[in-house]
C-alpha cells in the first residue's frame, strides 16, 4: 500500500472483513464475538491502515453477524470511521451490492455496477440513490460526506500534483518481480540434495529429470481477479470452468517464465529431461534413470471457489509418490496458492513451496533449487497435516448450489491458524514462520524490556558457510491468564557467513492485549508475560519474561 501511494496511487485495502470463504459469498454470514473480531481480523486491517494509510477500504462479499459487510453499520461507522477515525472512502466489491441504503450505513462508493445488475436483477444503487435523494430519504449531507471522503483521498495521495504519465520501466518491474519470487518462495525441507550445483552424476553429467506442473511452459497463477496478463501475454491457458457467477473465469493461465529453461540455462552441462507427468508408471521410467528427480506440483486456486481438501489435483500425488518410489533422490516444487496434503513427504528428499511465483517464477525457482539463490522465504501460514487439524474438517456450504445462504460460526475465536494449533496442542505438517535456508542462524543475548512500550534486543549470527537472509520471529508464550501465543514481530536480516547483527523489535501493545467490549478499550493484565524467540511458531531458541503494569487504552 506504502508503494502504490508513494507513485501518487489511491490504494485500496480489502475485504473489509471476513471475506474468508468463497463458497457461495454472497450468501454467506460470517457469525463472530465482537471481540475476537477486534482481536484478530479486524486487528490486521487496523494496523494495515494505520501503517499505510489506504485511501480506500473495500468491503467483503459476506455478511458479518447477520449484516452484509457493504451496509454493516457497526464495522463501517462504528469501528472503521468512528473508533479508527479512517478519513478516506468505503468502496464495494464488484456485484456486493443489493441496496441503495448501504449509503446511509457507511458505504461511499459502489463498483461494478454491471456486476450488480447480473447479481441482483436490477440496478441497485446509482438509480435508486437518486430517486431516494428526489424522493427526500437520501440526506444531502450523507451524499456531500461521500464526496468528501472521496476527494480527501484525491488529495492526501497528491493526484492532483501528476506532471503526466511515467514511462513503464518493464525490465524494472521484471526484477522486482524476480526479486520477489526469490525472498518468498520456502524451503520446507531438504536432507542436502539441494542445492543442486553441489550433486554429482553417476558415471558422468549429471542426469536431471524434470516432472509435470507444466514446467516446460511456464508458471500457474491464480483464477479470477489475480489472473494478470503478463507482457506478451500468457504461454498458455486452459479453461476449467465451473458454476456460478466466476465460473466463465477458473482458468489455468501460465505465466511464459519455464522452470526447465531455466534450469538448462544455470546447468548446461547437465542432461536434463522432462515428463508431462500425465501417469505416474510414465513419469517413473524417467525419474528411475536420472541421478535426480524435480517433480512440479500445481494446482488452479482462485475467487469463487473453496477447496474440497488439500490434495492435488489430476493425480499428480500418485505421479509423485511413483517418481518417489523410482528415485530416492526427488525433490518436490509446490506451486500453489495455499497449502497441501503431502502423503508422499516422507519419500522425497526436498520440497519447495513456489506458491504462485509470478512473472519470473521460473527463474527464481531454477535459481533456488540449483543454489544461485539462498532461499529465505518463511511460512505466512500454517500447513496442517489434515483437515481433522482445522478447527472445522467440513467447510459449511461446501457442495451446495451456488446460491445457497450459508453460515459459519468462528467457534475458535481469535485463535486462528497458529494461535489454533498451540491452544489444541497439534503438530502440524509444517509451523507457521518456517522455512529453511542453504546456511545457518543462531540466536543469542535476549532481552525484553518496558520503557513506556515492551522492546527485545538480540543477536542473530549467520554461522553456516554462505550468505543468507533470515527471520526472526518474537512470540507472547504466556501471559497473566495463562498460555497464550501471539506473533508479536518479526525482522528480515541478511547477513554473511559469519556475520552478526544486533536486531531490536518494538511490540505493538495490542498483541499483549484483549479487547474488552463493554468498556470498548484495550486491556493489558498487570503481571508476567513470558516471551520467545524462535525461528517458527513452536520451534524456539530463548525465552524471557517481561513485566507489565496493568493499562487500558484504544477504542
Amino acid at each position: 500500500m506504502k508503494g502504490i501511494q508513494g507513485e501518487q496511487v489511491i490504494s485500496t485495502v480489502k475485504h473489509f472483513s471476513l471475506n474468508c470463504n468463497e463458497t457461495n459469498r454472497h450468501w454467506l454470514d460470517a457469525i463472530i464475538d465482537p471481540a475476537a473480531h477486534r482481536e484478530s481480523d479486524l486487528l490486521a486491517f487496523e494496523i494495515a491502515i494505520e501503517r499505510a494509510r489506504p485511501g480506500s477500504v473495500m468491503t467483503g462479499y459476506n455478511k458479518i453477524n447477520g449484516s452484509y459487510a457493504g451496509g454493516n453499520e457497526t464495522l463501517l461507522q462504528g469501528i472503521l470511521k468512528g473508533a479508527w477515525g479512517f478519513p478516506g472512502w468505503v468502496m464495494s466489491d464488484w456485484g456486493a451490492t443489493p441496496s441503495w441504503d448501504f449509503a446511509l450505513r457507511g458505504q461511499d462508493q459502489e463498483s461494478g455496477v454491471q456486476i450488480d445488475v447480473m447479481m441482483w436483477g436490477q440496478e441497485t444503487f446509482t438509480g435508486p440513490l437518486r430517486e431516494a435523494y428526489a424522493a427526500g430519504e437520501f440526506p444531502k449531507e450523507r451524499l456531500s460526506e461521500m464526496v468528501q471522503r472521496i476527494l480527501y483521498a484525491v488529495f492526501d495521495v497528491g493526484i492532483d500534483r501528476w506532471e503526466g504519465t511515467p514511462d513503464v520501466d518493464l525490465a524494472a518491474h521484471a526484477d522486482i518481480a524476480l526479486e520477489t519470487a526469490r525472498q518468498g518462495t520456502v524451503l520446507l525441507k531438504n536432507d542436502g540434495v539441494l542445492p543442486l550445483d553441489a550433486l554429482s552424476g553417476s558415471g558422468g553429467p549429471l542426469k536431471i529429470a524434470v516432472i509435470g506442473g507444466h514446467a516446460q511452459l511456464g508458471v500457474p497463477i491464480g483464477a479470477g481477479s489475480s489472473a494478470v496478463v503478463p507482457p506478451g501475454g500468457y504461454a498458455e491457458s486452459h479453461t476449467i470452468g465451473g458454476t456460478g457467477i466466476m465460473g466463465s473465469m477458473r482458468n489455468l493461465y501460465l505465466l511464459p517464465s519455464s522452470p526447465l529453461a531455466e534450469l538448462q540455462k544455470l546447468l548446461p552441462g547437465a542432461a536434463i529431461e522432462y515428463d508431462p507427468g500425465m501417469s505416474p508408471a510414465e513419469a517413473a521410467l524417467l525419474a528411475r534413470r536420472s541421478d535426480v528427480a524435480v517433480v512440479f506440483g500445481i494446482r488452479v486456486e482462485g475467487e469463487g471457489y473453496d477447496n474440497a481438501d488439500l490434495s492435488l489435483p489430476w493425480g499428480q500425488d500418485a505421479v509423485i509418490e511413483a517418481v518417489a518410489d523410482a528415485n530416492p533422490a526427488t525433490v518436490v516444487v509446490l506451486e500453489t496458492g495455499n497449502p497441501v496434503a503431502m502423503p508422499w513427504l516422507g519419500k522425497v528428499r526436498a520440497v519447495l513451496a513456489a506458491w504462485y511465483p509470478g512473472q519470473c517464477g521460473g527463474q527464481a525457482i531454477a535459481e533456488i533449487l540449483v543454489g544461485v539463490t539462498n532461499p529465505s522465504g518463511k511460512l505466512p501460514l500454517t500447513f496442517p497435516a489434515g483437515l481433522d487439524q482445522t478447527p472445522r474438517q467440513d467447510l459449511p456450504g461446501l457442495g451446495t448450489p451456488w446460491g445457497t445462504p450459508t453460515t459459519i460460526h468462528y467457534n475458535e475465536g481469535s485463535d486462528v491458524g497458529y494461535r489454533w494449533f498451540a491452544r489444541t496442542g497439534q503438530r502440524p505438517l509444517f509451523p507457521f514462520g518456517h522455512g529453511l535456508s542453504y546456511t545457518r542462524f543462531d540466536y543469542a543475548g535476549l532481552t525484553v524490556s518496558d520503557r513506556g512500550g515492551v522492546r527485545a534486543n538480540f543477536t542473530v549470527t549467520n554461522s553456516g558457510p554462505r550468505r543468507g537472509a533470515d527471520v526472526p520471529q518474537l512470540y507472547l508464550l504466556e501471559d497473566p491468564a495463562g498460555a497464550r501465543m501471539r506473533l508479536l514481530g518479526f525482522e528480515r536480516v541478511d547477513l554473511d557467513a559469519g556475520e552478526s547483527r544486533t536486531v531490536s523489535l518494538d511490540v505493538d501493545p495490542r498483541l499483549l492485549a484483549s479487547y474488552d467490549t463493554e468498556r470498548g478499550q484495550w486491556h493489558t493484565p498487570g503481571g508476567s508475560y513470558r516471551v520467545a524467540l524462535g525461528h517458527a511458531a513452536g520451534n524456539y531458541a530463548l525465552e524471557a519474561d517481561v513485566s507489565l503494569a496493568e493499562s487500558w487504552f484504544g477504542r
